[in-house]
């Protein structure tokens, strides 16, 4: 389900993530067969999603520093529950949320987010910055996407039987944009 402009006004959110990446700042991840990420991240909240070598995974520390993730801000945590509701999805208590930061040349392939451990929880993915456009495969990795263009302050929820689905994102227009992505997964 697509929220248009559910996240605004997003000051607040531009905020904490400043506060985050402070704390435990932007890397570039590498896939585990070496590649590097053209997408820069960060985390917050239990655990952090990552990527190295020994493959996809969440970790309860940062590995930069051994130091917990930051918290989720209440503000982030408020914003995920509520759009989750909104799309049907009630109870929803996100454990982390992945920060992206893509800049003007940065996307993401087709994967789907499968790390967690508990799929009957939605992924719930906020637009900050610049805006871009999301495609959704579904269920297999193929065929035509379909196009969906998010901007500032849109969020967009997904769960159910759409929870694996394969999904991209195509690089932003004209800046540098923010994704956080909310899951559920330990």
């Amino acid at each position: 389900m697509l929220l248009h402009g559910f996240a605004a006004p997003i000051d607040e959110l531009d905020a904490a993530v400043e506060c985050i990446s402070a704390a435990a700042r932007f890397r570039q991840l590498k896939t585990p067969s070496g590649r590097p990420m053209s997408a820069f991240m960060t985390s917050c909240g239990a655990c952090g999603w990552y990527s190295d070598a020994r493959g996809y995974r969440y970790e309860l520390a940062d590995p930069l520093t051994g130091e917990p993730w930051p918290d989720i801000p209440p503000a982030f945590a408020a914003l995920a529950r509520a759009a989750a509701t909104t799309a049907g999805f009630d109870p929803f208590d996100p454990d982390t949320c992945l920060i992206n930061r893509y800049s003007p040349t940065a996307q993401m392939g087709a994967h789907r987010d499968a790390d967690e451990r508990d799929f009957s929880q939605p992924i719930v993915s906020v637009t900050l910055g610049a805006a871009a456009t999301f495609l959704w495969y579904g269920l297999e990795r193929r065929g035509s996407p379909l196009r969906i263009r998010l901007f500032p302050g849109d969020v967009l929820v997904w769960g159910g039987a759409a929870r694996k689905g394969y999904h991209a994102v195509q690089k932003p227009e004209g800046g540098t944009r923010y994704n956080l992505t909310f899951r559920k997964a330990l």
